[in-house]
């Protein structure tokens, strides 16, 4: 099978635990995101530069993505705890979904808010180099974010196993069905 048919298999596993983990992580994400970039308006924090209209796709997707990657890190009720943080998908799997999560920070926020774009490029260099370069980093945030998601749903239906007197480096997919 391949990776969308084994994540679909594992969305319709999921219940009421993990869709409320995924809606709660998922809003958690959206109103952390949403404030500090002033997609919400709020008193706290103010934005220079006003919003463009794919910052609003983007910190949805990108909040929903991350809050179904969250819920892909809990445990069925009554199993036992598996050594599967430590598997390298499991890694990999983290690191990009952090990954996708700073990237769409990155993007969706102000150009010359940034405080790093801001003492590397100043400020009209923030609006002539970072600003253009935003919606690619939108796109590399929401493609990661969405490849851990995969990933990380792939595994809650398949498992590596490594055949006897195999090399571990070539295991072979076992597909729950």
């Amino acid at each position: 099978m391949n990776t969308l048919a084994l994540a679909r298999q594992a969305l319709r596993l999921w219940g009421p635990r993990q869709i409320l983990v995924a809606l709660a992580a998922a809003l958690g994400f959206a109103l952390l995101l949403g404030i500090a970039t002033v997609l919400i308006p709020n008193p706290w924090f103010s934005r220079e530069i006003a919003t463009v209209w794919w910052n609003y796709p983007v910190w949805i997707l990108t909040s929903l993505g991350a809050g179904m990657l969250t819920a892909t890190y809990l445990r069925a009720p009554g199993a036992e705890a598996a050594a599967e943080a430590d598997t390298p998908e499991a890694r990999r799997g983290a690191r990009w979904g952090l990954a996708g999560g700073v990237l769409s920070w990155f993007a969706v926020g102000c150009p010359v808010c940034n405080k790093l774009a801001l003492l590397a490029l100043g400020y009209s260099g923030a609006i002539t180099w970072f600003a253009p370069v935003q919606p690619v980093l939108a796109l590399a945030g929401m493609v990661l974010t969405g490849a851990a998601l995969l990933w990380r749903l792939r595994g809650q239906v398949s498992c590596p196993i490594t055949p006897a007197g195999a090399v571990p480096a070539v295991a072979e997919r076992v597909e729950l069905t």
